[in-house]
């Protein structure tokens, strides 16, 4: 099996951290994987906002939905990545959305964010990907511009534990031959 197919295979979510903080060293090359990450006509409409500080993270664990299995780990990870993504620039030109998907930038923040996971995964440190919480309060918090649309947070540390892999679908249930159910 390549290396990067057992990196996919082997990614977990994870909410439950060691108390060890990430090293510059290894933030840095984590942003360098959503730096090179690819995105529609390069336009790299990403923002990503490292958060260090408790008292913020203590803020946005507050804009979490109730029950949310992540509220714990806002606080618990070392470090949050929150990443946002310019409005209006990926999917369009000239101004205008030539396909019938519009804006793009859900598509290109979701490959950084793939990257982001995957090389931290690589690296032995540990995400989860938080998408159910209040946004604009996230941003109000963060001070996000109105341009720019706060789209998940992070947590980023060294795991406590990995847990098993889930059940996955089999290749011939969503893999169709040709045209649709083939």
């Amino acid at each position: 099996m390549s290396e990067l197919l057992n990196v996919l295979k082997s990614r977990r979510s994870i909410r439950k951290f060691e108390d060890r903080m990430v090293s510059g060293e290894d933030l840095q090359k984590i942003l360098e994987a959503v730096q090179w990450s690819q995105s529609w006509a390069n336009t790299q409409c990403w923002e990503v906002i490292v958060v260090r500080d408790e008292d913020t993270r203590l803020g946005l664990q507050e804009t979490l939905a109730p029950r949310n299995p992540a509220t714990k780990a806002i606080v618990a990870a070392p470090l949050l990545l929150v990443l946002c993504g310019k409005k209006g620039a990926s999917g369009y030109y000239d101004g205008k959305a030539p396909t019938v998907l519009g804006d793009w930038m859900l598509y290109d923040l979701g490959i950084a964010t793939q990257s982001l996971c995957l090389t931290a995964h690589d690296m032995g440190l540990a995400t989860v990907v938080v998408g159910l919480f209040d946004h604009a309060k996230a941003a109000d918090i963060l001070g996000v511009p109105d341009a720019v649309q706060v789209v998940s947070m992070i947590p980023l540390g060294y795991p406590e534990k990995a847990p098993k892999a889930p059940e996955r679908k089999a290749l011939d249930v969503f893999c169709h031959n040709e045209r649709y159910g083939g």
